[in-house]
């Protein structure tokens, strides 16, 4: 059975899809329920995806709020209500006195929960602002941040739990440009956004420096569409807005936005 789901799936994610059918037969089995730390949208999309091979058991995710990027999943026996239960999310907020604080970015926060000791998938979405940061995290390691998270990228911070109702979300900003490529392949893509021949643009894809939608793109002739979000190893992540239609000399106009 493995074997036939496993040709849906690049290999990189054949351990995961081990783990989610652990998952799903225990729940299925014993009638138990199931828990998962954060998973990122691609691992949520395996998750449902295997899910629909079970008719006894159903689904719930959820971030800490609507739209959340990470989520956690409720697993549970098509029996069992799950739409009002606690997915233990907690939301903590980071300030400080330093002024240099609004210089910090994603990375110096995840950096500085992860130098803790904290595996990665207890972090749900960090929402950075100017004067304050708010981070989701599994419910279980909010006291654990709270006594020992005193700096980040050597400045000094201070956390507390912060009520749901105050989270303030950053909403995506983008860094709109229209670019010209003579076709949507990802190798012509990644040639014009980062800037480098199409040459050495294919051993990068190659090499597994390229995700689409979250899911390990190693294929150059792929194509992209309108919707589509594509990460960069190194160049950061974009995201296909729209396709413009074509030039004189048949090229395509692509809308891209980069997040910022």
């Amino acid at each position: 059975m493995k074997e036939e789901i496993y040709v849906h799936y690049h290999p990189e994610e054949h351990p995961f899809v081990d783990r989610v059918l652990d998952w799903l037969h225990n729940v299925s089995e014993r009638h138990s329920y199931r828990l998962t730390d954060f998973l990122d949208p691609r691992q949520c999309e395996i998750l449902l995806a295997l899910s629909r091979r079970f008719d006894d058991i159903h689904v719930r995710l959820y971030g800490g709020y609507e739209g959340a990027e990470r989520k956690r999943a409720a697993i549970a026996p098509s029996y069992r209500p799950i739409e009002d239960e606690d997915l233990q999310i907690t939301a903590l907020e980071m300030v400080s006195d330093d002024h240099r604080f609004s210089e910090l970015d994603h990375r110096d926060v995840l950096g500085a929960l992860i130098g803790l000791g904290i595996k990665r998938d207890k972090i749900g979405d960090i929402h950075l602002h100017p004067d304050v940061c708010h981070v989701l995290l599994c419910e279980e390691m909010s006291d654990f941040v709270r006594l020992h998270l005193h700096q980040v990228h050597r400045i000094k911070v201070s956390t507390q739990t912060l009520a749901p109702e105050r989270l303030r979300v950053v909403e995506p900003r983008l860094d709109e440009r229209v670019i010209t490529v003579s076709s949507m392949r990802l190798d012509a893509i990644v040639s014009d956004l980062i800037r480098v021949s199409r040459a050495k643009a294919l051993p990068m894809i190659r090499s597994g420096q390229c995700r689409v939608n979250w899911r390990l793109e190693e294929d150059p002739s792929s194509l992209l569409e309108e919707g589509d979000v594509l990460s960069i190893r190194g160049h950061g992540r974009f995201k296909v807005l729209a396709v413009e239609g074509t030039t004189r000399k048949g090229n395509i106009r692509v809308k891209i936005g980069k997040f910022v």
